[in-house]
């Protein structure tokens, strides 16, 4: 048991590592001995979880999902638009997060290492969660989620990306926060949009609550 959770540990380290290497240098610059560096450990140590470093790009992709995580909200509008907001929180700070989303548009990687996945499954879980909203009643009746949710993944990928190349993230909270005050009107129904909680600060009040174990309210 000691074993596995030393592997379990040493596993997590490599995959930080490495999220922080193609985050500062991209793919194609980015070299094994440079998350070995980072990561403090012996080749051997590496190449057993991670054969090439493909594999190890791959597993840096596979982290995105989980680390946009929000705790449960009664409101499933609220709860996308929290995940916008912690996500962004986060990309502000997680390496292993910003190494993932540099991935998902680095045109240098080679075809064994699947950009598409982290775009597919985002789409996917919003399609489920807006499906959850329509059945709450949440959703206008001309909302077709699947065509939704791809517009709210473009459209935050977007606004991330454009954040970053202009001003390092910093203004992040704004630009998402400006996002929703375009599309929630033409997704939300009326008696619920003006509950809906989309102020720059919503990430960091989230982030906040999971720390003390409360849960913020759509009108917190």
């Amino acid at each position: 048991m000691a074993r596995q959770e030393r592997a379990i540990r040493t596993r997590r380290t490599i995959v930080e590592a490495a999220g922080a290497v193609f985050d500062e240098h991209g793919y194609a610059a980015s070299t094994i001995a440079m998350v070995l560096e980072r990561a403090e450990v012996t080749k051997g140590a590496l190449y057993f979880h991670f054969p090439s470093k493909e594999s190890l790009a791959q597993a840096v992709l596979d982290e995105q999902l989980s680390l946009g995580a929000v705790p449960p909200h009664p409101c499933k509008l609220q709860e996308i638009v929290d995940m916008t907001f912690v996500f962004g929180q986060r990309l502000r700070t997680n390496s292993l997060l910003k190494g993932s989303v540099r991935l998902t548009v680095d045109q240098c990687a080679p075809p064994g290492v699947d950009h598409t996945g982290p775009f597919r499954q985002w789409s996917e879980h919003l399609l489920a969660m807006l499906q959850q909203a329509r059945d709450q009643g949440e959703l206008l009746p001309t909302v077709k989620p699947p065509d939704t949710a791809d517009l709210l993944v473009g459209a935050f990928a977007g606004v991330q990306l454009m954040s970053r190349a202009l001003h390092g993230r910093e203004d992040l909270e704004h630009r998402i926060s400006v996002m929703w005050a375009h599309l929630l009107p033409s997704i939300a129904v009326p008696g619920l949009l003006i509950g809906l909680d989309s102020r720059p600060d919503r990430g960091a009040r989230v982030l906040a609550s999971v720390e003390s174990g409360e849960l913020v309210g759509a009108e917190a």
